[in-house]
């Protein structure tokens, strides 16, 4: 069995961004052999009920959660200039009151935080549902990943640390992703590792998977 778990993982409940339906996902894991995995899709969880009792009837643990988009400012800010660049979070469940607080968080993105047809989250909902919650920091896509590409350390030492606050010491990671034909993918995750040993925030290694094997590229481009 494999002692790697695959965190970051959309479904084609993830519209127009995952390839994979729940059943040929789940059936993949277990051939493979993971004992667990989890189902983060954009900004929804429509698919947790159904992950969920496939993983069961296949003998892996499912993990719910899905990625989420921070707003910039506050998510009842919906300025084209100002507010059009939201960073992803991933967020999982560690428990029932995780899951509750999940579901409320993805719930609110849709209707507080609707903005150009994409749910949109923020800091304050994030600290009023926080409870059970693990978080990590998004890869390229996060604010802190971003900010440390864009070479501005300190800003994405206050970022890291801000949700370390939220989230608690043991519920927050550093997420490091194996995608090294990404440009600035290697340079990254070394500044990651290089942030992590001077802030302690723990590290995680996730693939941002969309599809499950590297034949289906294609039909994930067209798709997209």
């Amino acid at each position: 069995m494999s002692r790697f778990v695959h965190l970051h993982v959309h479904s084609h409940y993830s519209l127009l961004d995952g390839l994979t339906k729940i059943k040929p996902l789940v059936k993949a894991a277990k051939e493979r052999g993971f004992e667990a995995l989890a189902l983060t899709d954009t900004g929804a969880m429509y698919g947790a009920i159904e992950f969920y009792r496939v993983c069961l009837d296949h003998g892996v643990k499912p993990i719910l959660g899905f990625e989420a988009s921070i707003a910039p400012r506050s998510r009842f800010d919906k300025d084209p200039t100002l507010d059009k660049t939201a960073h992803r979070l991933v967020l999982l469940a560690e428990n029932y009151t995780g899951y509750r607080n999940l579901m409320r968080l993805s719930s609110l993105g849709a209707t507080e935080g609707l903005f150009q047809g994409k749910p949109r989250i923020d800091r304050e909902l994030l600290a009023a549902h926080h409870e059970g919650v693990i978080a990590l920091s998004g890869g390229m896509l996060g604010d802190v990943g971003d900010l440390i590409r864009q070479g501005k350390i300190e800003a994405a030492r206050t970022a890291a640390g801000t949700y370390r606050k939220i989230f608690g010491p043991e519920h927050f990671y550093l997420e490091l992703q194996d995608h090294p034909a990404i440009p600035g993918q290697i340079d990254l995750n070394t500044k990651l590792i290089e942030l992590s040993r001077d802030t302690d925030i723990p590290l995680v290694v996730t693939r941002d998977v969309h599809y499950l094997n590297a034949e289906d590229a294609e039909a994930q481009d067209i798709l997209t």
